[in-house]
């Protein structure tokens, strides 16, 4: 995985560590528009959030929780998304597992319409 930049974070010159335990980093970029958001990724290669180990279970948790107290002191946000996309129909694009970290602000045009709002429309049913 020479190329991967979650592998090799170094790769994405707008890309940075903020924090480091023993498997997974959070890192940040482009802060434009989604206002402290970040993801936690595993050091290891791994595809998807199905591949991790429990020890990258239990160090994503405590990387999520450090996380989220720095943003509450730093950004102060009125809310969250969480959460992993998984496969390409998921809406993944880079495939190595990491968690979107996002604050939510009541300000925001969107505020209050979650991670799955847009999913649940009527233009979204497949009928199989």
């Amino acid at each position: 995985m020479e190329k991967c930049v979650f592998c090799h974070p170094e790769l994405d010159g707008e890309q940075r560590v903020v924090f480091e335990n023993n498997s997974c980093l959070f890192v940040q970029k482009d802060q434009r528009i989604l206002k402290g958001s970040g993801l936690i990724i595993p050091k290891s290669h791994k595809p998807t959030v199905f591949d991790l180990s429990k020890e990258e279970w239990i160090d994503t948790q405590d990387m999520l929780i450090k996380v989220k107290k720095w943003l509450d002191q730093k950004w102060v946000p009125d809310g969250y998304n969480i959460g992993y996309n998984c496969g390409s129909a998921g809406g993944q694009h880079i495939f190595h597992a990491h968690l979107h970290v996002i604050p939510r602000f009541k300000e925001e045009p969107f505020v209050g319409q979650g991670i799955r709002h847009w999913l649940k429309k009527e233009e979204n049913n497949h009928r199989i």
